[in-house]
């Protein structure tokens, strides 16, 4: 009795547990595996990944916008970032992939069928942009306009993504349960799953360190209009962020550790912690086939 007593608790419940390893794995099959292993890093709030001053708000917010898409592997997308005022809503054009996925060398074409505006320049072809809207307050709270940044972009990566199977196939990719195409949960956790795959992007401490905001106190710290609206709860998120440092190797490494501690919220460091301690304990002992690849990587 006094071993249970004693024992931690874990993390988070066995199937939030499962889902994060399925949709982890579900990521590096289908959301390129290769850019995650060779060019995804642990982004961290500082001058170190979002450097440099602007002499204006867009200037700054370009800056930022050109970062993320750089971390992110989407930089040859054709998404750009417009202010609010000019953003008009359109429909996504659906744009096809004759290599990699992510990346700066990814070759990406619009499709003809499913896009009415598409044209060349000097013989290369302009893809249709895909926009994200900004506003200027959203730079009183960085972190926060970054994680909505990367999120809008992990929302593009997979709703192309289904779109792509749906394009190639008779059926929905939702129903395709068997062929592992599409993220564990279906549409019911869609929101949730966007939250991960910016985590699987390397932005785990970000969104931890947004996944939840304190309703109270005068307010001058913290604008709410202004936070970006999690769907992944906040020990989940920290887990998708112990399970991507313990699949890059981060966390052998004192330096990685050292600056999640630095820019991690405190009360989430313990947490952090024992989900290290617990992914790197059970991909040891797991004889899951599944999750054996992630330790693969």
């Amino acid at each position: 009795m006094l071993s249970n007593f004693f024992k931690t608790k874990p993390v988070i419940d066995e199937d939030s547990k499962a889902w994060i390893l399925d949709t982890f794995a579900w990521c590096i099959t289908q959301l390129d595996g290769d850019f995650f292993k060779n060019n995804s890093q642990l982004i961290l709030p500082n001058n170190s990944f979002f450097p440099g001053s602007a002499n204006s708000v867009e200037e700054m917010a370009n800056a930022i916008f050109t970062n993320t898409l750089k971390y992110t592997g989407l930089s040859a997308w054709p998404i750009r970032l417009v202010a609010a005022q000019s953003f008009t809503q359109k429909p996504m054009p659906l744009l096809t992939f004759s290599s990699r996925l992510r990346g700066d060398d990814a070759i990406i074409r619009a499709n003809n069928t499913h896009s009415s505006v598409n044209y060349k320049v000097e013989g290369k072809e302009v893809l249709p942009a895909i926009d994200i809207a900004f506003h200027q307050s959203q730079l009183n709270q960085p972190q926060d306009l970054i994680a909505y940044l990367v999120q809008i972009q992990a929302s593009i990566l997979v709703a192309q993504h289904e779109a792509n199977i749906n394009t190639n196939s008779s059926s929905d990719a939702y129903s395709q349960n068997d062929n592992y195409l599409f993220p564990p949960g279906g549409k019911e956790v869609l929101p949730q799953t966007i939250d991960l795959v910016a985590c699987f992007m390397g932005f785990g401490v970000i969104f931890s360190n947004t996944a939840y905001q304190f309703k109270g106190g005068c307010g001058s710290c913290n604008k709410q209009s202004l936070n970006r609206p999690a769907a992944l709860p906040e020990l989940e998120t920290v887990y998708a962020l112990a399970l991507f440092c313990v699949l890059k190797g981060e966390t052998v490494k004192p330096a990685s550790m050292k600056q999640v501690k630095k820019t991690l919220k405190s009360h989430l460091q313990k947490p952090f912690r024992n989900a290290v301690k617990e992914i790197t304990l059970y991909l040891q002992q797991t004889t899951n086939p599944t999750y054996l690849q992630l330790m693969a990587i």
